[in-house]
C-alpha cells in the first residue's frame, strides 16, 4: 500500500530556503570567507534534513528521497571528474613553467599610462590559465593594488578592473570550478559551454577594456615598476621561460576548439605538463626531489605534483602563493561543496518544493526574454539571500530547467544564463563570500569598486539585451522538443 503524496504549499516550499538563508548569513558572519571551507556544506546539510522532514509528512519515504540524491548527485558527478583532472593540470602547468611563463609575459602588457586596461587584461590572462578568481586577486591583484598605490591611482577603479579581469578568465577558463558547474546542473557540455559564453562575455570585456582605457587617459605616474620587474626577474631566475613552455596551453586550446571531451582534454594536458616539466624545468623538478638525480625520483615530483600540486620558493611570498598549489587533494573541498549543495537541490526538486516555489514567478514569464531576465535576477537574488556563488548557480539552475526544456530551449541558454548573473554578480556583494574575499585580499569595498567592476554587471546586461532580441538564443533540435514536452 502506497501512501498518497501531497503537493507542498508555498509556505512548505519557503521554510527550508528561509532557514538555509539563515543559516549561511550565520556562517558568513561567524567564518567570513573560510565559510565555505565546512560550516555552508553543514548548513546545506541541515537545510536538505528540514526539506526531508516536510516530504516525509507529505507522503514521501526515504527510499524515494534518497533515489532523488543519488539522481541529483550523478548530474554533477562529470563536472566533479573533470575539476579533479584540473587540479591536476594546475599542479604540472606550475612546475612545467606553463603559468610562470603566461604571468611573465602579462607583466610585459603594463604600462603606466595603460594601467588600469592593462591590469585588466593581465588578470584575465592569469585567471584563465589558473581557472580561479581568488588565486588571481590575492596574487597578482595584490601587486597590483600595491604599484596603483604607488603611482597615486584610484584604487577603485584598479580594484574594479583587477575583479573585471579576473572574472572574465575566471568565467571562461575550462579549469573554473563554476565554469565546470554550471554545464554540469544544465546538463551541457563543458566547452560548448565556454563558447557559447563569448556572446555575452566577449563583447563586455572588450567594453570594460576600451573603458579602462579611458579611464586611464589622464592617468600620469612617473613611479617606477621595480616591484613588478622584481617580480619577472624572479621567475626568470626560478623558471626556464620561454615561449615553448605554452605549447600545453596551446595544445589544450586545440583540443577544445576541435571539440574533444572536456574530461581526457583535460588530464592529457595534466600530463603534457608533467612531461614538459621533465624535459624543461630539469633544475626546478630535480630541486623538488631532494637533488636526486633519477628518472624514478623525478617522475615521483611529476606524480605529487598531479595528485598533492606544486610548492615553489621563489623569495617572494606574493610570487610563491601564486605558483604553488594546485593537484586533485586542492579540489576536494571544492567538491563537497558541491555535493552538498546538489544533494540539497535534489531534496527540493524530489519534494515538488522547487516547483512549487517557481510557479508564481514562471505565470508571468510568457516569453523566453522574460523567462531568461527572471533567472539572471533569481541568480542574483541567490547571491544576495544565500551569500555564495556556487547556491546562485545550483538553486535556479534546478529551479528552471524543466521550464527550459519545457519551452524547447538548448540547455547551453541555462548553463550561460547561470553564469552570467549567479559567477559574476556575487564579487559585487559586500556579505557574499566572493566579495568579502575581494575586499580582504585587495582591501576595497564592493560598495567602492562595483560601479567599476564594468564586466560583472555589464555581462547579465548584454544576457538581457540578447534574450529579448533572440540572437543568439539557442533551440532544442525539433525531434528532442517533442520528446520533452510529451514525457
Amino acid at each position: 500500500m502506497t501512501q498518497q503524496i501531497k503537493q507542498p504549499t508555498l509556505f512548505q516550499a519557503l521554510i527550508p530556503l528561509v532557514a538555509l538563508v539563515i543559516m549561511l548569513a550565520s556562517s558568513v558572519y561567524f567564518f567570513g570567507e573560510d565559510s565555505s571551507y565546512g560550516p555552508n556544506q553543514i548548513a546545506l546539510w541541515i537545510a536538505a534534513g528540514i526539506a526531508c522532514i516536510i516530504g516525509f509528512k507529505n507522503g514521501f519515504s526515504w527510499e524515494q528521497i534518497e533515489k532523488g540524491i543519488q539522481e541529483g548527485i550523478s548530474v554533477a558527478l562529470g563536472a566533479m571528474l573533470i575539476i579533479l583532472a584540473v587540479g591536476s593540470l594546475i599542479g604540472t602547468w606550475l612546475l612545467s613553467g606553463t603559468v610562470p611563463t603566461l604571468i611573465y609575459y602579462g607583466l610585459e602588457l603594463l604600462n603606466p599610462g595603460l594601467f588600469y586596461a592593462a591590469s585588466c587584461i593581465i588578470c584575465g590572462i592569469i585567471a584563465l590559465s589558473i581557472g580561479s578568481s581568488w588565486t588571481t586577486a590575492a596574487t597578482i591583484g595584490v601587486a597590483l593594488m600595491g604599484v596603483a598605490s604607488g603611482m597615486g591611482l584610484d584604487p577603485a577603479i584598479a580594484a574594479g578592473a583587477i575583479v573585471s579581469g579576473s572574472y572574465f578568465g575566471d568565467k571562461m577558463s575550462p579549469l573554473s570550478d563554476t565554469t565546470n558547474l554550471a554545464p554540469a546542473v544544465s546538463g551541457t557540455e563543458l566547452f560548448a559551454h565556454i563558447r557559447y559564453m563569448g556572446y555575452t562575455a566577449g563583447p563586455a570585456f572588450i567594453i570594460s577594456v576600451t573603458t579602462f582605457l579611458f579611464l586611464g587617459l589622464n592617468a600620469d605616474s612617473s613611479v617606477s615598476l621595480e616591484k613588478l620587474n622584481q617580480m619577472q626577474s624572479l621567475l626568470d631566475n626560478t623558471f626556464n621561460i620561454g615561449w615553448a613552455m605554452l605549447v600545453p596551453l596551446g595544445v589544450l586550446l586545440f583540443l577544445a576548439a576541435t571539440r574533444k571531451p572536456a574530461l581526457p582534454t583535460v588530464f592529457f594536458g595534466a600530463l603534457l605538463g608533467g612531461v614538459w616539466a621533465l624535459i624543461f624545468q630539469p633544475d626546478m623538478v630535480q630541486q623538488m626531489a631532494g637533488g636526486n638525480d633519477t628518472f624514478l625520483s623525478h617522475l615521483k615530483v611529476i606524480w605529487l605534483a598531479m595528485s598533492d600540486g606544486t610548492t615553489v620558493s621563489t623569495g617572494s611570498t606574493n610570487l610563491d602563493s601564486l605558483l604553488s598549489g594546485g593537484g586533485m587533494s586542492s579540489m576536494l573541498n571544492t567538491l563537497w561543496l558541491i555535493l552538498s549543495a546538489m544533494t540539497f537541490g535534489a531534496v527540493m526538486e524530489k519534494l515538488g518544493l522547487l516547483k512549487r516555489f517557481i510557479q508564481g514567478m514562471l505565470k508571468s514569464a510568457k516569453s523566453v526574454g522574460s523567462l531568461i531576465t527572471g533567472t539572471l535576477f533569481t541568480c542574483f537574488g541567490a547571491n544576495v539571500l544565500t551569500a555564495d556563488q556556487y547556491m546562485a548557480i545550483v538553486l535556479p539552475g534546478r529551479m528552471f530547467k524543466e521550464e527550459y526544456q519545457r519551452r524547447g530551449l538548448d540547455p547551453r541558454v541555462l548553463s550561460r544564463t547561470l553564469e552570467d548573473s549567479g559567477t559574476l554578480t556575487s564579487a559585487l556583494i559586500p556579505w557574499n563570500t566572493c566579495g568579502a574575499y575581494m575586499f580582504s585580499v585587495l582591501a576595497v569595498s564592493p560598495l567602492d569598486y562595483g560601479i567599476y567592476a564594468f564586466f560583472n554587471y555589464l555581462t547579465p546586461l548584454i544576457a538581457i539585451v540578447l534574450a529579448y532580441t533572440g540572437w543568439t538564443i539557442l533551440y532544442r533540435q525539433p525531434e528532442m522538443t517533442e520528446n520533452t514536452q510529451t514525457s
